[in-house]
């Protein structure tokens, strides 16, 4: 054994409170969810195994949406089938939290956290990250992955129409109105695609609320408050990106491959196609990227995207060998194997560091988007009780009706509204 990994080895060993001879291999179980984001999870623990001999990291088969994952883990949870390890969806941290504390099948980061110490903590991860991952005041997710709404587009498409490549349209109707004189150029060009209707869980509706510097539940926690003329705000935009900006409605994974064929101007997605599209696109038309329009200026935010990492191990050696791989995977080295192999935000502040990623994103803007509207980034916040999953796809079949023109955008928000506070907890 070298120096280097004999010294690395006795330092894990030490803070575990053994000697090295004394250090057993253990193998954890990691669940994350989709198959697309397999290769920089893959990524990350070879380099966390290169760096930790002793621990083995081992994947579950990933799910394609956050809520399937969710109900999945729901379903192993009643059978005593759980990953050691689990990335969930911030929206869905609470219900998940909730649901597994009743069988003690979670623990808090907490003790973990004040054994590394307040200047660790004060290094790596700034509150608004930290926040992401509490329930009830405690952390029991430390965030893996971070995204808000931004929107790419095609600079050559928007030049055609008459537009600013170098400065994009920051309100709503001027951006829809420059969607329309894409789509006007006729062919087999399209304008304009915000894929609300189609979307696997709530970001972009919650986005059309939070922009408006609303809020989605009332302080009591026990209905919804965009029932306040917020919800109907939404809807009608939503309405206007079809009708004014002529978007084609389909599904976004259609929208996707129609952007990257070029024949989309505008595409809301979130900042982790940054890889996908520049790897798709190459150098088939330039690629750029903006914020997220906000209506409210002083009070719009937009939720953020992304997972935290969990530990559901109930062995104590494992939950201290996730302890290690969490705190690598969203330490400075582990989060720019995984932007740079997704696009993401980083999670960790000393990421952005030169070494790290600062140079990158000196070179690569598109990918910075993001982060230049961090400071209206807020949570992802999920709907109180069990019924998070079952909600937004009672809401996006509204949305889509809303949006195809079947039903008024006042009967949307009458149907949304009364069926959401339905399937809240009484």
């Amino acid at each position: 054994m070298n120096t280097f990994l004999k010294a690395a080895l006795m330092g894990a060993a030490a803070w575990l409170g053994i000697s090295a001879a004394q250090a057993q291999p253990v193998t954890i179980e990691v669940e994350h969810f989709s198959p697309s984001h397999n290769v920089f999870h893959e990524a990350v623990a070879a380099a966390f195994m290169k760096k930790h001999p002793e621990i083995t990291i081992k994947f579950r088969n990933s799910l394609p949406s956050y809520d399937e994952q969710h109900q999945g883990m729901l379903r192993a949870s009643m059978t005593n089938n759980l990953p050691d390890v689990y990335h969930s969806g911030y929206h869905l941290l609470p219900e998940a939290v909730h649901q597994l504390e009743r069988r003690k099948q979670v623990i808090s980061l907490e003790g973990y956290i004040a054994k590394e110490g307040q200047a660790w903590l004060t290094a790596n991860y700034e509150p608004a990250i930290l926040n992401l991952g509490k329930v009830d005041g405690k952390v029991y997710g430390i965030g893996f992955n971070a995204s808000t709404p931004i929107m790419f587009y095609n600079a050559d498409l928007v030049k055609q129409a008459g537009g600013d490549p170098d400065k994009l349209p920051t309100n709503w109707a001027d951006l829809i109105a420059l969607g329309a004189k894409i789509k006007a150029l006729g062919g087999d060009v399209d304008g304009i695609a915000y894929d609300v209707h189609v979307w696997p869980d709530d970001w972009l509706w919650r986005s059309l609320i939070l922009q408006q510097g609303e809020a989605i539940m009332k302080a009591d926690d026990k209905s919804v408050a965009f029932d306040n003329g917020s919800g109907l705000k939404a809807l009608k935009l939503a309405r206007s990106i079809v009708t004014d900006g002529k978007m084609v409605l389909r599904d976004y994974e259609q929208s996707r491959q129609q952007f990257a064929a070029g024949k989309l101007g505008i595409i809301f997605s979130s900042p982790n196609s940054a890889r996908g599209f520049s790897d798709l696109i190459g150098t088939r038309f330039k690629l750029m990227s903006a914020t997220y329009p906000v209506a409210n200026l002083e009070k719009g935010v937009v939720p953020t995207g992304g997972n935290a990492m969990m530990i559901l191990a109930k062995d104590k050696a494992k939950q201290d060998a996730a302890w290690e791989y969490i705190k690598f995977a969203t330490g400075a080295e582990g989060q720019t194997i995984a932007v740079l192999g997704s696009g993401y935000m980083p999670t960790n502040k000393a990421a952005l560091a030169p070494e790290y990623l600062g140079k990158f994103y000196d070179e690569n803007p598109n990918w910075y988007t993001s982060i230049k509207q961090i400071s209206r980034a807020a949570p992802w916040g999920g709907y109180p009780g069990t019924n998070g999953v079952k909600i937004w796809r009672t809401q996006r079949d509204l949305i889509g009706r809303v949006m195809n023109g079947e039903i008024t955008p006042e009967d949307g928000i009458a149907k949304i509204t009364t069926e959401t506070n339905a399937l809240l907890p009484k």
